[in-house]
């Protein structure tokens, strides 16, 4: 039960992406592809439904999201999805993941301006990574390292 993976992206932009554990998987994915494909989901499911992306479910991970929409004040036409995710184990509790990500895109939103977040590179995000992990906490750790850490 642990989160592999947590990141923020804006748009089709990845902005911050932390690695936890390598995927099992052996197979590795550019994070601007993954934010291309979580963008054009979140427009998808945004238009056709009327919903947001919530937990894409696939045998061995979980994708967890959300999602707030921002634009720049004197461009608010041009919104985008500011999307929190996590890959997670399958068996991590889902509504729990989803409650520190609504917190890492709250607490994003209020140390860095807007037009920081549409204008600055990645690396300038760098240092929010240690807020990240204070907010996950023991996410971060699967089973086995967490009982690790006791003994």
């Amino acid at each position: 039960m642990a989160i592999l993976e947590l990141g923020i992206n804006l748009g089709v932009r990845n902005i911050l992406n932390k690695k936890y554990y390598d995927s099992d998987t052996g197979v590795g994915l550019d994070p601007e592809l993954r934010a291309g494909f979580l963008s054009a989901l979140e427009s998808f499911t945004s238009e056709v439904f009327g919903d947001n992306i919530n937990v894409i479910s696939l045998a061995s991970f979980k994708l967890v999201c959300y999602c707030d929409l921002v634009a720049l004040p004197n461009d608010e036409t041009n919104q985008q999805p500011l999307i929190s995710f996590a890959i997670t184990e399958k068996e991590t509790e889902s509504e729990v993941v989803k409650k520190h990500l609504k917190e890492v895109n709250s607490l994003f939103l209020n140390r860095y301006s807007l037009n920081d977040i549409f204008t600055k590179k990645q690396k300038f995000f760098k240092k929010f990574e240690g807020r990240v992990d204070d907010i996950i906490g023991d996410l971060k750790l699967k089973t086995e390292d967490r009982f690790r850490s006791i003994f």
